[in-house]
């Protein structure tokens, strides 16, 4: 099992291949051999709070405290799951941790879908994805944060695209998962109400993490899920966000240059899709959208519809070049090496390629400065477009 990077620059392609210490294949029994455990880690050392926003309260779970000049990492999750559903594995993945003890990390639960929320009242209007979106700047106030950079899911990735849109100057970069940017049609909206009157709530949510392949043969996965969507997510909220998601319009983007005056997302983004999932097609249409000069897409070998779930292993390899694009983590811990933290090999040219007068002092202490956008300095950038594949 290898991570293949792949960099296309004006200088040519460079491609970077290391072993996986840990390959984490859908299906290794060693891996889901007790789902229910692997779903619900405990957290430690989080800090819950209930925060008001205009749309109502949101839920957030917070590890740390800012730390200089960083931004925060901050998580949206899909519909049908919370944050701990979503993003457990991932995080407490031991790679990833060593990646999170650099930065403060935040949490956000959609309104009623974290563990134990209380049932909405009848007649309760759900905030719609733009509403969603506009709520998260009550939580980088009430932390103090300068800015985040976002990690999202499904309808997640969609909040947080839509944030980034509205608040840019508050959003340093997107790890987007599984993201559409479509809104649904006739067609679509009389498919998902049909399927709601043949199917129950939670396997209509399932055909929605999950492609059909692994409905028949992940079924240990599946199964674990299934019971977590309906025992840890009250159905009647859950059905509320479901109905909102389902709901949503266009997201609002254009690559630049392709429409007069078209919107696009300015920050640095990584997309993120399974070759085996349901929201590939959205995936990819997503990345046809966006600026290529400051877009990476990333397309995981072997992985269904959840690889933070699945492939932490892999997908953390992936979260570390994204963060060093922007100049965090000039040195990794390697633990299959005896003297500790080495360079990364792809530090200097990832960091170049995002802005000229990054450090590597100044990637570690925290004193670095806010990346400027690709457009200000095209000389120092260069015209970069990023693919990474995952293969077996």
């Amino acid at each position: 099992m290898r991570l293949l990077l792949q960099e296309v620059t004006m200088a040519g392609l460079h491609e970077l291949r290391f072993t996986e210490e840990k390959p984490l294949l859908r299906g290794q029994d060693t891996e889901l051999e007790n789902s229910e455990a692997f779903l619900s880690t405990v957290d430690t050392d989080w800090k819950e709070h209930d925060i008001d926003t205009p749309y109502g309260l949101l839920h957030v779970v917070i590890r740390g405290s800012p730390k200089g000049n960083r931004p925060a990492i901050l998580t949206y999750h899909d519909v049908g799951l919370n944050h701990k559903l979503c993003f457990n594995a991932f995080f407490n993945f031991e790679d990833m941790q060593e990646i999170t003890k650099h930065f403060v990390v935040c949490h956000v639960d959609a309104p009623g879908q974290q563990a134990g929320a209380s049932q909405f009242p009848q007649g309760y209007q759900f905030p719609s994805m733009e509403q969603l979106a506009a709520m998260l700047p009550s939580v980088i106030q009430h932390f103090g944060f300068k800015y985040v950079i976002g990690i999202g899911v499904g309808a997640g990735a969609y909040v947080l695209a839509k944030f980034a849109l509205i608040f840019p100057d508050l959003v340093e970069g997107l790890v987007l998962m599984n993201i559409d940017p479509n809104g649904k049609g006739w067609i679509d909206w009389a498919a998902t109400k049909l399927s709601g009157l043949t199917s129950t709530l939670p396997d209509t949510v399932l055909s929605h993490l999950f492609s059909q392949e692994e409905l028949v043969n992940n079924t240990e996965l599946v199964q674990s899920y299934r019971q977590q969507i309906s025992n840890t997510v009250n159905q009647f909220n859950l059905q509320l966000f479901w109905n909102m998601y389902n709901s949503r319009r266009d997201l609002d983007i254009n690559r630049p240059g392709t429409v007069p005056n078209a919107k696009t997302l300015r920050c640095p983004v990584m997309l993120v899709v399974g070759d085996n999932a349901p929201a590939e097609d959205g995936v990819v249409e997503c990345n046809s959208k966006l600026d290529p000069t400051n877009t990476t897409f990333l397309k995981m070998a072997d992985s269904g519809g959840l690889p933070q779930v699945t492939q932490p292993g892999k997908l953390t390899e992936a979260f570390k070049y994204f963060l060093q694009g922007m100049g965090y983590i000039a040195y990794l811990k390697d633990r299959r090496l005896s003297g500790g933290a080495v360079p990364s090999a792809s530090m200097t040219r990832l960091a170049r390629s995002r802005t000229a007068s990054l450090t590597s002092a100044s990637s570690v202490d925290g004193s670095r400065p806010r990346a400027c956008p690709h457009s200000e300095s095209s000389e120092a950038l260069g015209q970069i477009n990023h693919t990474m594949e995952v293969s077996c």
